[in-house]
């Protein structure tokens, strides 16, 4: 398993309304007719325009935990907003509430589980490694009361940052880096970006590589932030906010995303889940649709030299089916 990470310096290049994989994206919803069609992650907007500008009378509920990520895709779609309902929230707990009125509503859903290269830019929202930046690192910013990273840097045991480091950052010297992390907020509390490169730094026993720094901070944002729970949670929930025939288009940046994902499609597209050992089928006896993507799309290397955000990116597709 091989995870990767932008850098701040890949980031920086990237265009906050520069949508990843978009013609990939298009490929699969085939936006169409009168559609409505979920974008869970709407960011700076720029698939949710891309849905808009390919199908003339579609709509597009465009979800986004952040605040601000939420009012500059307001901005920027100023010219389609009369087709566009945006709602502040995660894409878990907004996709529960959706259930109660519109499963089975949707055309096409889309989630995009990168972090914006403006959200890394922006050092008071605590992303990024550069030197002084507070750890914040959550979504929705200062909107609630929710841990920060400087929060689990200082509150978490020792198995616990262990675990963050060594699954989500995929870091051989976890163990000692937990152990580091301790130590040192005996002393002074964690606060700023350089505390945590510091403690890296001992844990290595070497100055860190700039992936090095970007795999655990993105452990660190991917904890803070409970993005794998979310997800896990979100994509039964959109699965069944599909109408027949719909589509779910995931594009993910991390390697435990990609996972997740892939297993969830593979189960959906399944005819029997039940253990193998069973002698009678008890489960549900049919397949909930197909996966669209045997193996990952990535993008091209045209994308990629345009838009180094893409670089990490991976895209699966998967499409419902009506039940017999």
């Amino acid at each position: 398993m091989t995870l990767t990470a932008l850098t701040p310096e890949e980031a920086v290049s990237d265009q906050f309304h520069e949508p990843v994989m978009a013609r990939q994206v298009l490929e699969f919803l085939q936006p169409s007719g009168n559609g409505a069609y979920l974008d869970a992650t709407v960011g700076g907007g720029g698939h949710t325009r891309r849905i808009l500008e390919a199908c003339g009378s579609c709509t597009v509920v465009a979800v986004d935990r952040d605040a601000r990520a939420l009012s500059e895709a307001g901005g920027s779609l100023d010219d389609l907003a009369y087709r566009i309902q945006f709602i502040e929230g995660s894409f878990d707990a907004v996709s529960q509430t959706l259930l109660k009125d519109d499963a089975g509503s949707f055309a096409g859903a889309l989630l995009d589980l990168g972090v914006s290269s403006h959200q890394l830019d922006e050092d008071g929202r605590g992303f990024a490694f550069r030197r002084g930046v507070a750890l914040d690192m959550r979504m929705s910013g200062d909107a609630d009361d929710a841990p920060t990273a400087a929060d689990l840097l200082n509150e978490a045991d020792v198995d616990r940052l262990r675990t963050i480091f060594r699954e989500y950052g995929e870091e051989p010297r976890a163990a000692r880096l937990a152990r580091e992390v301790l130590r040192r907020r005996d002393r002074r509390p964690f606060a700023t970006s350089d505390d945590l490169v510091a403690a890296l730094s001992v844990a290595l026993d070497r100055a860190p590589s700039q992936r090095d720094k970007a795999r655990i901070f993105q452990a660190v944002r991917i904890a803070v932030n409970g993005e794998l729970e979310a997800l896990e949670l979100a994509l039964p929930r959109i699965r069944d906010l599909l109408s027949d025939g719909g589509t779910l288009v995931v594009i993910s940046y991390h390697s435990l995303e990609d996972r997740a994902v892939k297993l969830a499609f593979r189960e959906w597209s399944a005819s029997c889940i039940c253990p193998p050992r069973l002698p009678v089928c008890a489960c549900r006896g049919r397949a909930l649709g197909r996966t669209l993507t045997r193996r990952p799309l990535r993008p091209m290397g045209t994308e990629v030299a345009a838009n180094p955000r893409s670089r990490s990116a991976r895209l699966r597709a998967w499409t419902k089916v009506e039940a017999a």
